[in-house]
């Protein structure tokens, strides 16, 4: 008897894996746009972009997160552990908090950016894009800790927007209301809710055992009726990331395990995040060479955001100075509909965008015609983020 042996192979039959929320977010889907995002599939687009945009900045959007790599650090040495990984301090973390931070290898070179949730002094979640079991189980030698890998079984979905606290208070989770930015909160019902988001609005992001996906999804759902609710997918949370300024790993820049080529890596001087490096806690993965680097003045690239002239894409362009040497790529650029302006985020190679910030142009081709056209358009180095919110901060958050 011939056996069919991709009978019970899901990676053939199903090659990209379904979130809790899967079934939800298909449902609003008209577009049917399906990217990968860490084995799962996420919508790039739901309906229309445009409209999953402004739900972001004018009511309230629905963005599932459940593709985020989750690990839950426990044990009487987590604390320490993590001081250890990260470059930031996380006894200064306060207790139910949540901290933006990165880790790097011991050439200080950044293996993955990510969020840290601090439950207590022995007990963590980190979500990241990148799978770092490996390397976190290598750091974790010598510390009594645990190490569990919850992608697969902790939903996460992000409600962004200024009605987002509205549809949440109405759903039931009044103790929102007393979030400040990167306050967490658990609720009665298991539910893990973070006053945290990607897109530098008011917003919040709710992580939740699986089984509790399809009736957190209808009581938000069913709230924010009338509050102009709307799922949104991949492209319009780019937009509003791009705005804020936010980096994505191996996109705006490689992480050291994907990069084939030395001259790919960047340590946190080289993407922006100079200020996150807390260089006066004991040591920490990388702590050596980024003393070295600093010391001797080793860094060979800058992070920037850009104002580009005109309205064309310039998503990966090649930068240039003075329209003949190329000094740097856009790693990522959008027309802005909040800035009303054409913008960018680069990584450009010193002295350029720091000691030179003048005489800069990107090269952009532009099909017209069944022709392709190139031009030159001017740069404006620019302090982010593009699009500054005061409602991001305000607590209690403003209501609509």
């Amino acid at each position: 008897m011939k056996k069919d042996f991709n009978k019970n192979r899901s990676n053939f039959n199903q090659p990209l894996l379904k979130t809790p929320f899967y079934e939800m977010i298909a449902s609003e889907m008209t577009q049917g746009y399906w990217d990968d995002w860490a084995g799962y599939k996420a919508a790039s687009i739901v309906q229309d972009q445009e409209l999953e945009y402004f739900a972001i900045r004018s009511t309230a959007s629905v963005f599932d997160i459940s593709p985020l790599i989750k690990y839950r650090i426990k044990g009487k040495d987590a604390e320490n552990f993590l001081n250890k990984l990260t470059v930031r301090n996380v006894s200064l973390q306060k207790i139910n908090t949540v901290q933006y931070t990165m880790w790097c290898d011991d050439n200080g070179s950044v293996l993955d950016d990510g969020t840290l949730f601090k439950f207590d002094v022995d007990d963590f979640r980190i979500c990241c894009q990148e799978r770092n079991l490996p390397w976190l189980i290598d750091t974790s030698l010598g510390f009594d800790v645990k190490i569990i890998e919850e992608t697969e079984d902790i939903a996460g979905l992000s409600i962004q927007g200024p009605t987002s606290a509205s549809v949440l208070i109405k759903a039931g989770y009044n103790l929102i209301e007393k979030l400040k930015p990167f306050e967490m909160i658990e609720t009665q019902d298991k539910l893990l809710i973070s006053r945290t988001g990607f897109t530098g609005d008011l917003g919040y992001e709710i992580f939740l055992p699986n089984k509790l996906a399809k009736i957190t999804w209808d009581k938000i759902w069913k709230a924010g009726e009338n509050l102009g609710i709307k799922a949104i997918g991949l492209n319009a949370l780019n937009i509003a990331r791009i705005e804020t300024g936010f980096i994505i790993a191996n996109s705006d820049f490689i992480t050291s395990e994907h990069a084939l080529r030395n001259n790919r890596i960047r340590n946190p001087d080289e993407i922006g995040m100079s200020w996150m490096v807390d260089m006066t806690k004991p040591y920490f993965n990388g702590k050596n060479a980024l003393i070295k680097i600093r010391d001797k003045n080793e860094s060979k690239f800058v992070f920037a955001a850009l104002e580009i002239d005109g309205k064309e894409p310039a998503d990966g362009a090649i930068i240039y100075y003075n329209k003949k040497q190329e000094v740097g790529i856009i790693t990522a650029a959008t027309w802005s509909p909040t800035a009303k302006k054409s913008i960018a985020l680069a990584s450009l190679k010193l002295p350029y965008g720091d000691e030179i910030q003048s005489n800069l142009w990107v090269e952009i081709y532009v099909l017209r015609e069944l022709e392709y056209y190139k031009m030159m358009k001017k740069v404006i180095i620019v302090k982010a983020p593009f699009v500054k919110l005061k409602r991001r901060n305000i607590t209690p958050p403003l209501s609509k």
